[in-house]
């Protein structure tokens, strides 16, 4: 059902003490002493009047629908005000105590994100193609109705049956020859209004869960249709125009309701996406599971109109199979003639919950179960009561009832039914229906056959995209003709732009002092580190039994001939000889090694591990007991690499050991040379954040927040991470600020914030004057709740260091699960694409398939390795530091060439890659035993009504905390 409009809750605010015109203006030349001798040569100090996009960009500006004829109050609402020379947020209200108020209500209405600053012109300009086609409005508002279906039906599909057949029964009478869409829920969709307001009909139904072929029951369902709205296709077409910024929300719903309808009858629906085995021919992914092919399918709003954004999809189904041959397939093992053991009857039983099965025992009748269990008992001892005196056997009730012999009367029953009535299966009389998503994670092998499949180079990917538009015939459809629609069946074509890649820097002991990347790429052929750190204690542990001790020494000896090749002080031989262990007695052997370097007078600074290449949960517990118990840096590598003794290999790990120990291995030449606009004028702080979520199917299990800053302006390339647990699935990040009471200081803030800007300080010795915020994970439907949470959290940590402190803040949200995917106009132009086939890097998209008015960009600042390129989607939600569109465009793009870990550019902004991985790392901070736990004091430390408490994460030691720990 779309969501209705909330009201406006405009009396209620967050205060918010700060001096944002005063602070701005303050930072705007800093002094040199200030900067201690770090700063730019005065003739680079920012200028203190307002930066302006050229007069170019203001003149597309208008052209967008910004135009002087537009009402005050919407201007008010697209652009920020400014109050003698300094820029007011568009959502504070300056009061005359000179607090500003921070709306909390989430409406539209409250709230404004930052219009485009004008468009992007740095970089060579290249024509592309985007999956989106553009669609034409209906020329006629549409009419909402709620609906009323009784008996109540969970079931979608049965309640679009049950309406399907009402207008075929009424359409040419009652309906008034109208054909609705209908969302399978409580909402009706008309392209003109009914002949009636309110009406009741009845409509007789056959219950397919009865049967297939053999007699079905028929039911009698009462349907009530009540007027509930007219959908306004004027304030639609006024917000792609850009004359109005609320977005007309129901209005897109119901479109995207309509351009549904007809594939929700062809195919599986799955969210945005459609299913089905007939597209492509299924894979197998093992283990009873396979791949379907599919098409995600969803409207955009754009500047070119509405678009429909076309990708193909691929997913993993359960192998419509007999139950008991999908019990062999995932146990790997013959379960005809053996029982299955308790390891066996756990693994079947959780894999098999949940699942839609039909008997195949009673001939043409083939009824439908869903699975909620699996017997402890074998088929064989299954008894059951038929009276109050009397019990009988599962085997002698099929036979007698049934006629049915079971044959593997070794195997368990499945229980299908509730807690009131269970009912008794036996395996062999079931058959896994066909169109059911595999939710649980999938396994390693699993994982690489389902990418074998997704895995598209891009123009076979586009080719398929084109395909399933025209294969699906928008503009044949009844319904698209109902409505008045019409789809483009051709791709967008776009006018981008190509970034040119930033020239690094490296230190001047090597051969080579500077680099400059090719298609996102180089190496460390001939340069050193910039910042080379110093490793004189360190330690091996071998787990793995396949590793002897020789090779294991000759590969630590070859990777500190690495490290000190690339600009490392690396000791060749470490403080105790290497350590051989079992992967069972992790903690003992982690524990020897420290003490026994302690016991020596050297304590360790780096711990280099060799794990066998299936390693379980060792990993995760090795990192656990090192970073929250020990306070070791550790390094682990895998056998397999370490038998293969690889320059590339080491030359990768060399750079990770590196950033762990505190160095740096590149820096931009741009930020030494302090020419980065709005990062190098004033001390600048970049943050990035993410929470990461539990695994389908573990409902107790904590979400990970994450969040890490830079440490080392000017040059913005060393980052501090912090990690707090907080509750199941909550996107809100709680632990930015927090307070708590302390008996003798009494009420003492804290909260990742805030540690990060002391943090800070320390490295740099002086506060950061501009914050630059990088959110990940956040879909469009969580932007002002998150935006509105966390900006005020950012804003109480900065004002509990010190009073008016309220740096500017630049506030994006990055993502990269969307579905807008970019090829080059010519897929033979070498020229213009990568060797795989795939856009360049650098390349950037402002215009066309982007937001209307809103400041957002998509950017592919990475060179694909396989399949085709997915850019990222960078949107601006809040900005007080004035970005152009250049300055921001250009910025990010030029960050993706300083993630630590490779000689690469990366395809998401540095500090959000860094968040996701020290989120996922902190995810094995978790205490083991709670992991899979679902009772109440696992995870949560309470368990009252209403109320549940996460268990917090253990400490990082303070020495984890100050390096890139999670690389």
């Amino acid at each position: 059902m779309p969501v209705r409009q909330m009201k406006e809750v405009s009396e209620q605010h967050i205060v918010i003490k700060s001096q944002v015109c005063n602070q701005v203006n303050q930072v705007k030349k800093p002094h040199q002493d200030y900067l201690n001798g770090k700063g730019p040569p005065s003739e680079e100090c920012g200028d203190s009047e307002p930066r302006s996009s050229s007069g170019k960009n203001r003149g597309r500006r208008r052209s967008r629908g910004a135009k002087k004829n537009v009402q005050c109050e919407e201007l008010s609402c697209l652009r920020p005000r400014r109050t003698n020379g300094c820029r007011i947020p568009n959502a504070f209200m300056v009061n005359d105590d000179s607090e500003m108020r921070f709306p909390s209500s989430s409406s539209s209405k409250s709230l404004r994100f930052p219009a485009r600053p004008g468009f992007g012109q740095a970089g060579t300009r290249v024509l592309i193609k985007a999956n989106h086609f553009f669609t034409e409005l209906p020329k006629t508002d549409l009419i909402h109705y709620d609906v009323k279906i009784t008996p109540e039906i969970p079931s979608k599909n049965v309640n679009r049956s049950i309406i399907a057949q009402l207008v075929k029964l009424y359409r040419e009478s009652e309906l008034g020859l109208r054909l609705p869409a209908f969302d399978g829920r409580r909402s009706l969709y008309t392209a003109g209004e009914l002949p009636f307001s309110y009406k009741e009909f009845t409509v007789k139904h056959l219950d397919d869960s009865d049967g297939t072929n053999g007699p079905r029951r028929e039911r009698e369902y009462n349907v009530a249709i009540k007027f509930a709205a007219r959908t306004s296709m004027f304030h639609l077409r006024q917000f792609l125009d850009g004359q109005r910024s609320d977005a007309p929300h129901e209005a897109f719903q119901v479109l995207d309701i309509v351009l549904r309808e007809l594939s929700t009858k062809r195919y599986f629906p799955v969210g945005k996406s459609f299913f089905s085995p007939d597209i492509k021919t299924p894979q197998r992914l093992g283990d009873g599971l396979e791949s379907w092919c599919g098409f995600y399918q969803s409207l955009r709003p754009t500047q070119m109109g509405l678009s429909l954004n076309i990708d193909m999809s691929s997913a993993a189904f359960i192998e419509p199979l007999p139950v008991i041959d999908f019990v062999a397939q995932l146990l790997g093992k013959d379960v005809l003639s053996r029982p299955l053991n308790d390891a066996d009857h756990v693994k079947v039983k959780k894999a098999l919950r949940g699942v839609k099965v039909e008997v195949t025992h009673r001939g043409s009748v083939r009824r439908k179960y869903r699975i909620s269990g699996l017997t402890t008992q074998p088929t064989r001892e299954l008894m059951f009561p038929i009276d109050d005196h009397s019990m009988k056997s599962v085997v002698e009730y099929f036979l007698e009832v049934y006629g049915f012999t079971i044959q593997h009367t070794h195997l368990p029953c499945l229980q299908v039914g509730n807690q009131k009535k269970v009912n008794y299966l036996p395996m062999e009389a079931c058959k896994i229906l066909s169109g059911q998503r595999y939710t649980k994670k999938l396994n390693e092998k699993q994982i690489t056959a389902l990418l074998k499949v997704t895995c598209q180079r891009p123009r076979d990917r586009e080719n398929d995209i084109i395909q399933t538009v025209r294969h699906n015939a928008y503009n044949q459809d009844q319904y698209v003709k109902e409505f008045g629609l019409k789809i483009s069946e051709k791709l967008a074509c776009i006018e981008a732009r190509i970034l040119p890649a930033p020239w690094l820097k490296y230190h001047d002991a090597g051969k080579e002092r500077d680099c400059l990347p090719h298609v996102g790429q180089w190496n460390m052929m001939n340069k050193k580190m910039i910042n080379g750190s110093t490793v004189s204690r360190w330690a091996c542990i071998n787990f793995s039994r396949n590793v002897q001790e020789t090779v294991a020494r000759a590969f630590c000896s070859e990777l500190g001939n690495m490290c000190q090749v690339s600009g490392m002080e690396f000791r060749s031989e470490p403080v105790i000889p290497i350590y051989m262990a079992r992967p069972e007695l992790v903690e003992k052997a982690l524990k020897y090694v420290y003490n026994a370097s302690v016991s020596k007078g050297k304590e360790l600074e780096l711990l280099v591990v060799i794990l066998p290449d299936s390693n379980g949960s060792l990993y995760g517990d090795l990192k656990r007991i090192c970073e929250t118990e020990l306070g070791l840096i550790s390094q682990c590598c895998l056998t397999k690499y370490v038998f293969k003794i690889s320059k590339q290999y080491l030359a990768n790990v060399a750079l990770k050991i590196n950033v762990k120990m505190g160095g740096r291995n590149t820096v931009l030449m741009d930020a030494i040379s302090w020419r980065i606009p709005l990062v190098s004028d004033i001390p600048t702080i970049i943050f990035g954040a993410d929470v990461t979520h539990p695994e389908n199917g573990e409902d107790s299990s904590p979400s990970i927040a994450a969040v890490v800053a830079s440490q080392d302006w000017p040059e913005i390339t060393k980052y501090a991470g912090l990690v707090s647990a907080q509750a199941h699935r909550q996107e809100l990040i709680k632990d930015l600020y927090n307070t708590g009471n302390d008996p003798v200081k009494g009420t003492v803030s804290g909260g990742m914030i805030r540690e990060l800007l002391i943090s800070f300080r320390k490295a740099t010795g002086q506060k950061p004057l501009r914050i630059i915020f990088y959110r990940d994970g956040v879909s469009e439907g969580q932007f002002y709740q998150v935006l509105l949470y966390e900006l005020d959290a950012i804003r109480k940590a900065c004002a509990s260091l010190e009073p008016n402190y309220q740096p500017p803040v630049t506030f994006v949200v990055v993502q990269k699960r969307h579905h807008t995917r970019l090829f080059a106009s010519n897929h033979k132009d070498r020229t213009a694409t990568d060797k795989n086939g795939n856009i360049l890097p650098g390349t950037v998209v402002d215009s066309k398939i982007c937001h209307p008015t809103e400041f957002d960009f998509y950017l592919c600042s990475h060179a694909g390795i396989q399949g085709t390129s997915r850019p990222a989607h960078y949107h601006v939600l809040w900005d007080e530091n004035n970005f152009t569109a250049d300055g921001l465009q250009s910025l990010t793009n030029n960050l993706c060439y300083t993630y630590a870990r490779c000689t690469r550019s990366v395809s998401v902004v540095p500090p959000v890659y860094y968040a996701h991985l020290a989120a996922f790392r902190a995810r094995f901070y978790v205490e083991p035993n709670t992991q899979e736990s679902s009772s109440c004091g696992a995870t949560w430390n309470k368990c009252e009504a209403g109320e549940l408490a996460v268990r917090p994460l253990p400490a990082l030691k303070e020495n984890v905390k100050r390096v890139m720990f999670y690389c």
